[in-house]
Formats: C-alpha cells, structure tokens, sequence
C-alpha cells in the first residue's frame, strides 16, 4: 500500500509541481487553481485508499476491491480528459522535454503501467482471501 501511495504522488502529484503546471507563468489562475485541486483530490483519494485497505477484521477482498477504486480514479481521470476536444497530455512549448516511452506520454504509459500493478494485488488478494 506503500509503494501504491507513492506511485501517487511520483506519477501525479510530483509532475503537476513542475514548471509545465503549476509554475507554469503562461498558466492563468484558474487553472493553476483546477491543477491544485487535482493534487490535493489526488493525495487525499490516496489516503482513502489506504484507510479501505488496512482496517483489520474486515473482508479483505472487499478492502481491496474498495481501496483500488478509489486509487484507481486519478489515473483513469486522467485516461478519461483525453476524451474531451482540445485536451493534450503536454504543451506545445515542452514537446522538447517530454517524455514518450512506447509512443505514449510517460505519465499515460506509467499510469497503464500502475494500473496493472494494482489490477495484479487486486486480483492476488481476491485469490489468497478464497483459500
């Protein structure tokens, strides 16, 4: 649960802090404010993920399936915003220092890449909770 809180915070809450987002100066204030939001959305989804998991003598395969949920809304927000016109994953002013790995942005390939991860604990916990 751990290493899923920091995924978090490396994968969306650590990249929004750089200067294509919340310091970014051709940013207006509403945006900058939308940006904030969304780190503090995302932190605190993972806090409640983390809250779901870890009570003891509760149903752990329910747990899990709760917390991956709700720690799994940022990443797929951020899959859902591509469906909206005029949306892009970076700035024409940083195509230079973006990051694509398989022909996706870095942060759209990490988050396939968490998603897994978490659709892979989920689906352990579900099998050592039937034995």
């Amino acid at each position: 649960m751990i290493t899923m809180l920091s995924a978090v915070l490396a994968d969306l809450v650590i990249p929004d802090l750089s200067a294509q987002h919340a310091f970014n100066p051709n940013w207006p204030p509403h945006a900058k404010f939308h940006d904030a939001q969304y780190m503090v959305m995302t932190v605190l989804l993972g806090l409640v993920g983390l809250a779901l998991a870890l009570p003891p003598g509760r149903d752990a395969r329910r747990g899990t399936l709760c917390a991956a949920a709700v720690v799994a809304i940022p990443w797929l927000g951020m899959a859902g915003a591509l469906l909206f016109p005029g949306t892009a994953t970076y700035d024409p002013e940083f195509a230079g220092r973006t990051v694509f790995v398989l022909g996706m942005h870095g942060q759209i390939f990490l988050a396939l890449i968490l998603l897994t991860a978490l659709a892979g604990a989920t689906a352990a916990v579900w099998r050592k909770a039937v034995r």
